[in-house]
């Protein structure tokens, strides 16, 4: 009887036990993978910090509101300790760990974050998408994505397989020299198990370039990049090769949103950093990003933000203020 590493099958076998004509992997605690993910990820700070692997950032401790009302790129969000708080349009996300979120296009959504019991701090991890290796998988999943595109944006939970692909991405931090042979190959196979998950269609949505897809994929860039410009729902869908109503409704199941309020959304984040960092005041910021009434502007802008203009952008300043140490 002996214990050693071994390759079988193409997948690895570690701490196996060999025992005659039979062969047993000595499994890690479930617990015990999510423990040392916070070890590896011991250096992250309250803001996205880099790990040195391609496409994954950290982020620990206890990240301010103002900070989580963004907006957020492409990417797989993993939860492993305390809890988040996801609001995107009118959809609330409540997750707890282990557990993930897919968000497939850029889009505008607020959060708060809550530190784990014991004193363990809020830790997650976001793995930006990457388009071509999508793509590449799709040949390799089940014909059918899983998933239905009508449920709306969902936590789902991070299994063994999932948790453990992250592990040993996470654990190339500690061996760089290898990270650009080994990094593609477990990236890979992060993003095939959530192609196979439930919101795996999120997912198949980014690769899709053709028809009705690539039409809504160019709404949402369009007004991404022009949303101080006026614009016309009709005009937008005539721009995009889509009937009014095909738009909104393919709009909302990507963004969650429909186009107006995505527009508003951005306009909000945008008034908010110039009243808070540009020295706008708050009528002038609303007239900046396109509103014509500066009573909707400061309702719409509590309600987003959960302050009116002029106290966000007092707690804003404050919280960017260096701490004074001595």
């Amino acid at each position: 009887m002996r214990y050693c590493s071994h390759v079988f099958a193409g997948r690895y076998f570690y701490g196996c036990l060999i025992l005659p004509g039979r062969l047993f992997e000595t499994m890690q605690p479930f617990q015990a993978i999510t423990e040392e993910i916070a070890q590896l990820c011991a250096q992250a700070t309250t803001t996205p910090t880099e790990t040195g692997i391609p496409d994954v950032v950290m982020i620990q401790g206890d990240v301010p509101e103002h900070q989580l009302a963004a907006i957020y790129e492409p990417y797989i969000g993993l939860l492993i300790q305390g809890a988040k708080t996801l609001s995107i349009g009118d959809q609330v996300l409540r997750m707890l760990p282990p557990s993930y979120f897919i968000i497939s296009v850029e889009l505008p959504a607020t959060g708060k974050v809550e530190q784990g019991p014991k004193g363990l701090p809020y830790l997650s991890l976001g793995l930006r998408l990457n388009q071509k290796i999508l793509v590449d998988l799709l040949s390799d999943v089940p014909e059918r994505i899983a998933g239905d595109d009508s449920e709306g944006f969902q936590a789902c939970k991070a299994d063994r397989e999932f948790l453990e692909a992250w592990l040993r991405l996470l654990r190339l931090m500690k061996t760089p020299q290898h990270i650009q042979a080994l990094a593609p190959l477990y990236t890979r196979e992060i993003l095939y198990r959530a192609l196979i998950g439930s919101q795996g269609w999120r997912l198949y949505h980014v690769c899709q370039m053709q028809g009705r897809e690539l039409g809504i994929h160019h709404a949402i860039d369009w007004l991404r990049k022009n949303f101080l410009k006026r614009i016309e729902v009709r005009t937008l869908a005539d721009r995009s090769g889509m009937a009014v109503t095909t738009l909104h409704r393919q709009f909302k199941q990507i963004t969650g949103l429909s186009p107006i309020q995505f527009q508003k959304q951005l306009r909000l984040l945008e008034a908010r950093k110039l009243i808070a960092f540009g020295g706008c005041s708050a009528a002038s910021a609303a007239y900046q990003v396109g509103y014509e009434s500066t009573s909707q502007f400061n309702r719409e802008y509590a309600r987003f933000f959960g302050n009116p203009p002029v106290r966000d952008a007092i707690v804003l300043r404050r919280s960017s203020e260096p701490e004074l140490t001595g």
